[in-house]
Parts: C-alpha cells; structure tokens; sequence
C-alpha cells in the first residue's frame, strides 16, 4: 500500500482486559456488557503486561463444544499464547500482514516497555481504507 499511516495513529487505545483467576463466564459477561469480541489477559489487575488473549471463538471452540463448565475454568487456562503484539510504530501494511500470515483478527500494542498501549483490529483497518486507497491515488498521480 505505501501509505504513511502506523498501528498508533489508528489503534483503539482503550482495550479491555481480565486479570488471571476470572473464570470463562466472567470473561463471557464482560464481552457481552463492553460489546467486544475478545479481551486481553494480563497476570495483574494493572493489566500493563498482556500475556494472551480470548475471543469468542475460544470460548465456543474451547468450552462450550467441547462441554466444559465456565464456571471453573480461569481465564489464562484457554487464552491464545504466546500472544503476537506490534509496536505503535509499526506500519499498518506491516501489521496487517502479520494478521494475514498469522491468521489472526487482532494484534494487542505495546510500547517499549512491553506495556499494553492499545489493540488494532481488522476493523480498524477496514475503517481506515479509504484513506488509503486516496493516498495510493495521489502518489500515483505524483509520480
């Protein structure tokens, strides 16, 4: 694409995340209340250092299907690890590549420090589109 644009310029910077030790159903509330499809796992109440991630799929795919009790299975037993994450920095080409080649819908942000800055989605790029097609359509006419 060659647009200038970067995972922090478009990220969603409040991400919802669910400490270790809260059960399957607690996370299922959660993401039902906030409207989301996926949260963030993170060891501490402070949630700055994520260590995996659940999406409905997991709790489908995972739980339900298979007949397991949400009730008593902790949150960091089903979340996907290790977890993919890209710097704010990183170009939105680049980062929607690593989706593609990873298969994945979602890449948590982290900053230097590794501390969870945002999340960027397909969604997010999807908004952003436009954008892009009208940046390729100017440098196509500059050149």
């Amino acid at each position: 694409m060659g647009s200038e644009l970067r995972v922090g310029d478009i990220m969603t910077k409040k991400v919802i995340v669910v400490p270790f030790g809260k059960t399957i159903l607690d996370v299922a509330k959660l993401m039902k209340k906030s409207a989301i499809g996926s949260v963030i796992v993170v060891e501490d109440k402070e949630g700055k250092h994520a260590k995996g991630i659940i999406t409905e799929r997991d709790i489908v795919y995972k739980i339900l299907a298979k007949g397991s009790d949400p009730y008593k299975i902790n949150a960091e037993e089903i979340m996907s690890k290790p977890l993919r994450v890209v710097k704010p920095d990183t170009t939105i080409e680049d980062a929607a590549k690593a989706m593609r080649e990873n298969r994945i819908k979602r890449l948590p942000v982290v900053n230097d420090d590794n501390e969870l800055i945002g999340i960027l989605s397909e969604g997010d790029i999807m908004k952003i589109f436009p954008v892009v097609v009208d940046l390729i359509e100017e440098r196509a006419a500059i050149s």
